[in-house]
């Protein structure tokens, strides 16, 4: 066997000094640690696919709108609570202009990034009815999200929809929510780590379930408009994103500016209640908090509960974004198509080498070219893989960690840079000759 690129006993030791003995358990902060602290040791560059943090510069137009915020005094005063009213405005326009849903202002609540929506929205949503104790995660999926459940006390169920896909969908949630102790339903679409993208059948499916069920649909579209199989970006124009808010008014989408405007690190998102939804009272909210609607309770007590409200800084900067996308000045996409460059070279370079992908076509389709893949290699289970290619200076997630039943890994295409392939390239190549028996 040739040699590894990076030591092996660096590596076993380092594996000893953090105590990593099992990687099905290992979660991305972790391997982000563990890959931080073997490339200072080795002085080898890692491929570094763990996480999914954008790896391009932020959307400038958000950034002045900030700084100029910031100079105008916005530092010094609490945000409004339920959002500031032009930014309201403009996500409800921006919803309009690229979902095609009606949702009024009122319902565009900016959180600390979409993982607060998330927490927010389902933990109301495991107060609404006594009988609903149990979240259900159409996976695979965020893996924090669940933790987040466990944090809450709730119970969880989830599958995975590798063999769900189509009208089978329909039958695999009917034999939860028959149950009757689904309070929501948590996915994201495109998926991550898959990639895969529900088709307006499926979304059909899963809104028309959740109202003849009474669930509350939790669409997490991290991702937006990032299909780049078809473009999305055109504002007020089809085709537009889909969307379950299409077939059911129990629903709550979660808009983050992360990856769309790469402007992760100031933490912000729109949390968008159906009219409907925001509307509606249930007896068991108002039992615990006195009078109210969904939404009012969301803000007034759940969200106040937890934070004064979501930076006034990053508010500007939000608004500044979604009114240039709502007008066509900013194109949403125009940048991070990158990622699905990125994709499409580093899915070109694993396939040479022997490795295939998990998740390999979307409804029979070409899967579409993003943020992240998935990948395995011959009989070698995730947990295996995902050890195995830390001694090649590469770090990915098993799918394990991410509800998923198949065997393989998820990596991530934000952090590559343009002379890793090359690096890549090399290192899968002793990795395969290492492998070859």
């Amino acid at each position: 066997m040739k040699p590894t690129p990076i030591s092996e006993e660096l590596v076993n030791q380092t594996f000893k000094k953090l105590k990593i003995n099992d990687f099905g358990k290992v979660t991305i902060r972790e391997m982000v640690a563990l890959s931080a602290r073997l490339q200072q040791k080795s002085g080898q560059e890692f491929i570094r696919m763990e996480m999914g943090v954008p790896g391009l510069p932020p959307a400038s137009i958000g950034v002045q709108a900030e700084i100029e915020a910031l100079q105008n005094g916005a530092a010094s005063i609490y945000p409004v609570l339920d959002g500031n009213p032009e930014l309201k405005l403009q996500a409800s326009r921006f919803i309009k202009a690229f979902v095609d849903l009606d949702i009024d202002p009122l319902g565009c609540i900016p959180v600390v990034g979409s993982m607060q929506g998330c927490f927010i929205s389902t933990l109301i949503s495991g107060q609404c009815d006594p009988k609903k104790d149990t979240i259900l995660f159409i996976d695979p999926g965020f893996p924090v999200l669940k933790q987040q459940v466990t944090v809450l006390g709730y119970k969880l169920a989830s599958f995975d929809v590798y063999d769900c896909r189509g009208a089978a969908l329909q039958s695999k949630l009917e034999s939860f929510l028959d149950k009757g102790n689904i309070a929501a339903i948590l996915y994201s679409n495109p998926n991550n780590p898959s990639w895969v993208c529900f088709t307006e059948e499926e979304l059909a499916i899963i809104g028309q379930l959740a109202s003849h069920y009474d669930a509350i649909v939790v669409e997490d579209m991290a991702y937006f408009a990032m299909d780049f199989r078809k473009d999305l970006s055109i504002p007020f124009q089809a085709p537009f994103t889909p969307s379950v808010g299409k077939y059911t008014d129990n629903y709550i989408l979660l808009l983050s500016a992360s990856k769309v405007f790469s402007y992760a690190g100031q933490r912000i998102a729109i949390a968008a209640i159906s009219d409907k939804l925001y509307q509606r009272t249930y007896p068991a909210l108002t039992e615990r908090y006195g009078s109210g609607t969904f939404g009012s309770i969301f803000v007034h007590r759940i969200f106040y509960s937890i934070t004064a409200g979501t930076s006034n800084s990053a508010q500007y900067a939000l608004t500044a974004l979604f009114k240039a996308a709502n007008e066509g000045a900013f194109n949403i996409l125009q940048d991070v198509r990158t990622y699905g460059q990125r994709a499409a070279r580093l899915k070109e370079i694993f396939l040479k080498h022997g490795f295939h992908l998990v998740y390999a076509e979307d409804m029979g389709n070409a899967l579409a070219d993003g943020f992240y893949f998935t990948i395995g290699y011959k009989n070698m289970s995730g947990d295996e893989l995902m050890k195995e290619l830390v001694y090649y200076g590469v770090t990915a997630i098993s799918l394990t960690s991410t509800g998923s039943l198949q065997q393989g890994l998820r990596a991530c295409t934000s952090f590559i840079q343009d002379h890793q392939y090359d690096v890549l390239d090399q290192r899968l190549a002793i990795f395969a000759e290492n492998h070859s028996s």
